[in-house]
């Protein structure tokens, strides 16, 4: 099925500065939106403590909440409105761990039904140790740095043919941020070093496909937390799901690009590189824009219509197909250019 015409010649090679410049510009942008917030906004499952999800038979102000929170002890809470403005849903976030989630329950229905004269009723409780939230935010960087490190292993040897080297060069990465995690290191402090230190190792190592790769990885990744900080939404465990799922996404749409690169290099070897690159993300553009538009159909229903509980993994994953499809054809590709450049 051809979405576009076959003899589309769209000048992306030519425009690769400004697609350069747009991306800089949106990861300056999370990057000042992170730093203004002192980072990801955790969820309980990273942060700890406690959420508490409570549904009204009608409408009750947030402020009546609290009032009913502050009667069994809890007063150092937040309390937001959940779903849809019609279902009268709150979810009550406490930042220490409640003990006894039984007599809890129980307590907080009879002190919420004293507070605003309606019946509440607790749909969920869910308690999370500090230590556990540590060691869960630990556990989710070390998933996607790995997950990083052996799609460059994967690249290279696929389009390079350099296994062996990406092999010697990832299980020695591997091994120093092991090393260096037994001596306590600040786990996000090492993991950007080693993603620097993997990005020059690229460079000087000449694995230019697998560099293509990781950076247009990074920069979906980036763009997508920096969203979270700007709309205030949290990080837990599902949207480290859905971030490793972007990174899966995204890779998938580099890697059509960066075979049919290879193919054209040898069918037109005569021709510049910006005539293959160009020639090779045209010829792949209908299958792109298909592939993107049939899944976003899915996120966006999902988005729209599934709910609060996966509203953050659908808006997750709707901004790095996006971002993905963007990446692939204007960060991605464009950097073969850029090393010819260097190479000359």
């Amino acid at each position: 099925m051809q979405f576009v015409k076959p003899d589309i010649n769209v000048d992306f090679v030519g425009i690769r500065k400004i697609g350069f410049t747009v991306s800089a510009a949106m990861i300056v942008l999370s990057l000042i939106a992170l730093a203004m917030d002192g980072g990801p906004l955790y969820g309980i499952d990273f942060s700890g403590g406690t959420v508490i999800q409570v549904r009204f038979d009608a409408p009750t102000p947030v402020a009546t909440v609290k009032k009913g929170l502050k009667a069994v002890g809890m007063e150092s809470t937040t309390v937001q409105r959940f779903g849809e403005a019609g279902d009268n849903e709150y979810l009550i976030r406490a930042d220490v761990s409640m003990e006894a989630e039984e007599n809890l329950t129980k307590e907080l229905e009879q002190a919420l039904r004293e507070a605003s004269g309606h019946a509440a009723e607790i749909r969920r409780v869910e308690m999370v140790g500090p230590q556990v939230g540590k060691d869960l935010r630990e556990k989710a960087l070390f998933a996607m740095f790995y997950a990083l490190l052996f799609i460059t292993i994967y690249i290279s040897g696929r389009f390079e043919l350099k296994w062996g080297l990406s092999g010697v060069m990832a299980a020695a990465l591997a091994g120093s941020v092991y090393v260096l995690g037994i001596f306590e290191v600040s786990i996000p402090f090492l993991m950007t070093a080693a993603m620097f230190v993997t990005l020059v190792l690229f460079w000087f190592l000449e694995l230019k496909y697998a560099m293509g790769a990781i950076v247009a990885l990074i920069h979906d990744v980036t763009i997508t937390v920096g969203l979270f900080a700007v709309f205030d939404k949290e990080f837990t465990l599902p949207i480290i799901a859905a971030l490793l799922t972007i990174i899966g996404y995204s890779l998938n749409d580099t890697i059509i690009v960066f075979d049919r690169i290879r193919e054209n290099l040898r069918k037109y070897p005569r021709n510049p590189l910006s005539f293959v690159i160009n020639r090779s993300i045209n010829e792949t553009l209908s299958r792109t824009i298909l592939t993107s538009l049939t899944t976003l159909m899915v996120v966006v229903t999902l988005f729209v219509l599934g709910g609060g509980i996966i509203h953050d993994f659908a808006f997750a994953l709707l901004v790095g197909i996006v971002v993905g499809t963007y990446s692939s054809i204007f960060v991605a590709s464009p950097i073969l250019l850029t090393w010819q450049g260097r190479k000359s």
